[in-house]
């Protein structure tokens, strides 16, 4: 049974265990404020459930979640995810996450951020641009007509191929947008970002996303 490790366990992060759980996954999940602040949440989730730290959780899964403001990325664990596949759900908000140089003048995005501080993991975009309600309540079955898609975008195609199958088993049809370097046309702002779209809708508003400066 593979394990999922959760680093953040806010909207996105305890929905996405959630829908773990109900998938026959095991999850450790983990915050900033420690494993004994978690204890709600874990009895809620059942037996396939424990928290742990971030530590744990980076050692333990084997998918594992970033999902914390980014202006916190570099507190996640860098050895325990050596060779692990990584999603990213991050998006970049000044108000909260700061100035950061490097996405102002859009030279990089969130998930290339991410990707140079676990240079030997194997980061993937993905769940950024979906409420956290919408994750439960918008899943459906493989195969339905008219299914949400979300969008994924990463460097390595094996662990695009791994977090593309984890979508699809949690109820969405997937986009594959290309590089982490593409992360872009999907992150705040984007027709793509939080309505509800198929994947030719979602193809379509991915290519209507523009960048302001960067070329």
């Amino acid at each position: 049974m593979t394990t999922i490790g959760l680093i953040g366990a806010g909207h996105i992060g305890s929905q996405l265990a959630r829908l773990a759980v109900a998938h026959g996954y095991d999850v450790v999940v983990s915050n900033s404020r420690g494993p004994e602040t978690l204890t709600e949440l874990v009895a809620e989730l059942g037996e396939h459930a424990r928290a742990g730290t971030s530590q744990e959780a980076a050692e333990a899964g084997e998918i594992v979640v970033v999902t914390i403001p980014l202006k916190n990325i570099g507190s996640v664990p860098v050895a325990p995810l050596a060779g692990k596949v990584v999603i990213d759900t991050n998006n970049y908000y000044p108000q909260r996450d700061g100035a950061i140089a490097e996405l102002d003048d859009e030279s990089s995005t969130s998930a290339e951020l991410l990707q140079a501080h676990l240079p030997t993991s194997h980061v993937v975009k993905a769940f950024n641009h979906i409420a956290f309600g919408d994750l439960t309540a918008q899943a459906l079955p493989s195969g339905t007509d008219n299914r949400r898609a979300l969008v994924i975008a990463g460097n390595d195609a094996d662990a695009k191929q791994t977090v593309a199958a984890l979508i699809d088993r949690f109820g969405f049809d997937v986009v594959d947008v290309g590089s982490l370097a593409e992360s872009w046309r999907i992150q705040v702002g984007t027709p793509g970002y939080g309505p509800r779209l198929t994947v030719a809708e979602m193809t379509e508003a991915l290519s209507r996303a523009q960048r302001a400066t960067a070329s």
